[in-house]
């Protein structure tokens, strides 16, 4: 069974809100939730993840309300912070792994902290057994993924192409796969672009896909109720849960 990550916004539209869209994602073929820290500059986010961030920093977004989304969530389906590096190093690193350890959240994706940095964080996350996400791009050699790819944890999460979140471009992905196969037993994870169009080519050749724009896109519609958002979500990752699994 192929493995379904999905990307969302935490306290957008707001917090009750979004522990009910989690809990329901989870029961609608969602395998591991990506709950997404705001940020002022997601530089590896394209705008719709952007334009989610900006609000729910506006509408007054706290560290605190990540912690008692999360509290209220990870418990219950499989849980990962993505945010950008300077929120958490300002809480503390060592604080923060123990805060999520604490609360069941299983690990971080931190988009802008390159390899060569993540290294001096390794043992506190080791000691912890939580995950710290590698990444890897199709612009990286075989001699950098084999280094990269050696104590990677959970899954390796793929960028499908050079650029942002949510951008319709298309890569061939097989060799860049089979590349990093030859390197881990960790599975492999397809972001970037993904959605119920583009998960069955993305899928092939990998363990699982993230999803994140296309969800974010209904929480943006301001036309929608919170009951309908929240079902469009649901019928999106029922969707690729199944188109990825044919």
């Amino acid at each position: 069974m192929k493995h379904l990550v999905a990307y969302i916004t935490a306290g957008y539209p707001e917090k009750d809100f979004t522990i009910d869209l989690a809990l329901a994602l989870g029961e609608n073929g969602v395998d591991t939730l990506e709950l997404g820290v705001p940020f002022s500059d997601p530089v590896a986010d394209g705008p719709v993840i952007e334009a989610a961030n900006h609000r729910a920093l506006e509408a007054g977004f706290r560290f605190a309300d990540l912690l008692d989304i999360s509290e209220n969530v990870a418990p219950k389906i499989d849980t990962l912070w993505m945010g950008y590096f300077n929120p958490f190093y300002q809480y503390g690193m060592e604080r923060l792994l123990d805060t999520a350890k604490n609360i069941c959240v299983n690990g971080l994706i931190i988009p802008d902290v390159p390899y060569e940095e993540a290294k001096t964080y390794h043992s506190l996350f080791e000691s912890r057994g939580l995950a710290n996400i590698t990444f890897v791009a199709p612009t990286d050699g075989e001699e950098r993924i084999a280094t990269i790819t050696a104590e990677a944890r959970k899954f390796i999460y793929l960028v499908a192409y050079a650029g942002i979140t949510g951008s319709g471009k298309s890569e061939d992905l097989i060799p860049i796969l089979e590349m990093i196969k030859r390197h881990t037993q960790t599975p492999v994870y397809v972001g970037f672009g993904v959605n119920e169009k583009t998960a069955r080519e993305k899928v092939q050749g990998a363990d699982g896909v993230i999803v994140g724009s296309a969800i974010v896109n209904v929480l943006l519609d301001d036309s929608l109720s919170n009951t309908q958002k929240i079902s469009q979500c649901c019928e999106i990752t029922r969707t690729i849960k199944s188109l990825i699994n044919e």
